[in-house]
C-alpha cells in the first residue's frame, strides 16, 4: 500500500477527568502528532466511527475534533477515500526550528508567528503568497475609538444567533451602497468570517453523501469544510472567466463559487455567464454559495452585480472583513432571504455557534462613522500601486489582475516546483496553483499575493522572479 494511502492507527487518548472538552483534547493530541512528525503528510486517519469506538467516546467528539483541524488546514478530505493529513511544512531535525519545545510547525502556506522570517542567505523574506491584507497602515485613532466604545457596553448574556441588530443594520447599508444589493437587517447574519459562514451553510443544507461542487482549481478550505460535513466534494472546472457553467457536473445540491475574483485564477464571472449559472441552479434545485472574495478591490473595471442581487432565493452570499480590514477581527456576514437565514440560525443555535459581541460592537462603530469606507479607499490606491508593479515587472504573463489582492502568472506545471524553490532560496515566498486543484491539474502558474508585502518589497520580489523566469516566450 503506498504511503499516501497508509491508514494510521494512532496511540491517542482522552481524559474525562480533565476540565477540557474531549473534542478539544483530541484535536490537540492530533495537532501535536502532526507537529512532531508522528503523523506525516499524506497519511490517512481513521474514520470518525472507528476512532470513536477506539477511544470510547461519541462520534460527535471525533467529528468536532476533525472539523477543527480541517478549518485550521491540518487535515484535508479526498473524494471517496477519507481524511488525510494535509501537506505540512516539517522543520529540519537539526535546524533552528528544532531548538526548543515552543516552536510550532504550521500547515503549508501558513506563516510562523512571533518572529521575523529570514531567508537562507540571511536577508529579509518577501512574502508574495496570497491570503493576507496589509494591516500596518490603519487609522489608529479610529481603531482605538471603536474598541473603546465597544468596551463601554456591558457584556451580553443571551447572544442573538443572527448577530447584533445594530451591526446588521450597518452592514445592510454598507452592502446596499457598495454591492448594490437590496437587503435589510432581516437578510443578514453576522458570522466570524467566510469559513464559519460556509460551515453553517453546509451543516444546514447538506446531508451525508450529498454532492457539493467547488471550483477546480479553487479554495481548498471550502473542499475541507464540505468534506468534514460528510458531503461528496465534486470538482467544477473553471477558465479565465470563472466557473464553466456548461461543464458543471450533475446532481449538485450546493455549489461554492467566487465570481467577484476567482480563487486562484483571478477571473471575474461575466454577466451572461452569471445568468446561465443561476438558470442552472433553478433547473436543478441547487443552492449557490457566493463567496464575495475580493469584491472590495477593483482596478480599471466597473463593478459587476452580485449573484445574490440577481436571484436572492437561490443564492447565499458570504463576506468578511479579513481581507478588507484584518483577519484578526473575526467578523463576516451571511446574506440570504429570511427563510434560508432562519434555517441557518436554527443550526447555529443547535451548534452553540456565535460571534463575539465586543468585535461586533467595534465593527458597527467603524461602519457607522465611515471609518471603514475611508480605510477601503486608502487601500484601493495602495493595492493598485502594488498590482501595477507586478504587471510592469512580469508583463503579459499576468492573469486575473483586474480585481482583488492576487494575480496568476502562467508557468508550465513541470517548472513550478523548481521555480518556487529557487525563489525561496533568494528570500521570496511563492504559492502555485498545484495545491489548489482537486482533480487533475489543468491550469498551472504562480499565485502572487500583494496584500502583505510593501510596495518596495513587491518590486524587489518581482525583480527576483523575473530574473528566474527569464524573458517571456516569443509571440
Amino acid at each position: 500500500m503506498p504511503r499516501s494511502a497508509r491508514l494510521v492507527d494512532l496511540p491517542v487518548s482522552v481524559d474525562r477527568d480533565l476540565p477540557v472538552p474531549l473534542s478539544v483534547q483530541l484535536a490537540g493530541r492530533l495537532r501535536l502528532a502532526m507537529r512532531d512528525g508522528t503523523l506525516k503528510s499524506g497519511e490517512r486517519l481513521s474514520s470518525t466511527r472507528d476512532l470513536s469506538r477506539q477511544l470510547g467516546v461519541s462520534r460527535t467528539v471525533v467529528t468536532e475534533a476533525y472539523q477543527q483541524l480541517y478549518a485550521e488546514g491540518w487535515l484535508e478530505g479526498r473524494h471517496g477515500s477519507g481524511t488525510y493529513v494535509a501537506d505540512l511544512e516539517v522543520p529540519p531535525p537539526h535546524g533552528p526550528a528544532a531548538s526548543g519545545p515552543g516552536h510550532l510547525t504550521a500547515p503549508a502556506g501558513g506563516r510562523h508567528r512571533g518572529h521575523r522570517e529570514t531567508a537562507p542567505h540571511g536577508g529579509e523574506v518577501i512574502d508574495l503568497r496570497p491570503g493576507r491584507p496589509w494591516v500596518k497602515d490603519y487609522d489608529e485613532a479610529a481603531w482605538r475609538r471603536a474598541w473603546r466604545r465597544a468596551a463601554e457596553l456591558p457584556p451580553g448574556d443571551d447572544p442573538d444567533p443572527y448577530g447584533l441588530p445594530r451591526l446588521r443594520e450597518a452592514l445592510a447599508v454598507h452592502l446596499r451602497r457598495t454591492r448594490g444589493i437590496a437587503v435589510g437587517p432581516e437578510n443578514i447574519m453576522v458570522t466570524r468570517g467566510t469559513g464559519n459562514g460556509l460551515d453553517l451553510v453546509a451543516a444546514t443544507f447538506l446531508r451525508p453523501g450529498d454532492r457539493a461542487g467547488v471550483e477546480d482549481p479553487g479554495y481548498r478550505k471550502a473542499r475541507n469544510i464540505f468534506a468534514a460535513r460528510g458531503a461528496e466534494v465534486v470538482p467544477c472546472p473553471v477558465d479565465d472567466d470563472g466557473v464553466v457553467v456548461d461543464d458543471i457536473p450533475g446532481g449538485l445540491r450546493v455549489l461554492y463559487t467566487t465570481p467577484a475574483h476567482q480563487y486562484p485564477l483571478g477571473g471575474r464571472l461575466p454577466i451572461p455567464r452569471r445568468e446561465r449559472l443561476l438558470a442552472w441552479a433553478r433547473r436543478g434545485g441547487a443552492l449557490v454559495v457566493e463567496d464575495d472574495y475580493d469584491a472590495e478591490f477593483r482596478y480599471d473595471v466597473a463593478p459587476l452585480p452580485a449573484l445574490y442581487g440577481l436571484d436572492p432565493g437561490r443564492v447565499i452570499l458570504l463576506g468578511t472583513l479579513s481581507k478588507s480590514l484584518s483577519p484578526d477581527i473575526g467578523v463576516g456576514w451571511l446574506v440570504a432571504v429570511p427563510e434560508l437565514l432562519d434555517a441557518v440560525a436554527r443550526t447555529r443555535e443547535a451548534l452553540a455557534d456565535r460571534t463575539g459581541g465586543p468585535a461586533q460592537q467595534a465593527v458597527a462603530v467603524l461602519l457607522e462613522r465611515g471609518d471603514l469606507d475611508r480605510h477601503l479607499r486608502r487601500m484601493r490606491l495602495e493595492y493598485a500601486r502594488r498590482r501595477a508593479a507586478i504587471v510592469a515587472g512580469l508583463g503579459s504573463r499576468v492573469r486575473g489582475g483586474t480585481a482583488g489582492l492576487h494575480v496568476m502568472v502562467e508557468i508550465p506545471g513541470h517548472a513550478l516546483p523548481a521555480l518556487v524553490e529557487a525563489a525561496g532560496e533568494r528570500g521570496v515566498l511563492l504559492d502555485s496553483t498545484l495545491r489548489h486543484h482537486h482533480g487533475p491539474s489543468h491550469r498551472h502558474g504562480l499565485v502572487l499575493g500583494y496584500g502583505s508585502a510593501s510596495l518596495s518589497q513587491v518590486k524587489r520580489g518581482v525583480a527576483v522572479l523575473a530574473e528566474l523566469m527569464g524573458p517571456p516566450p516569443a509571440g
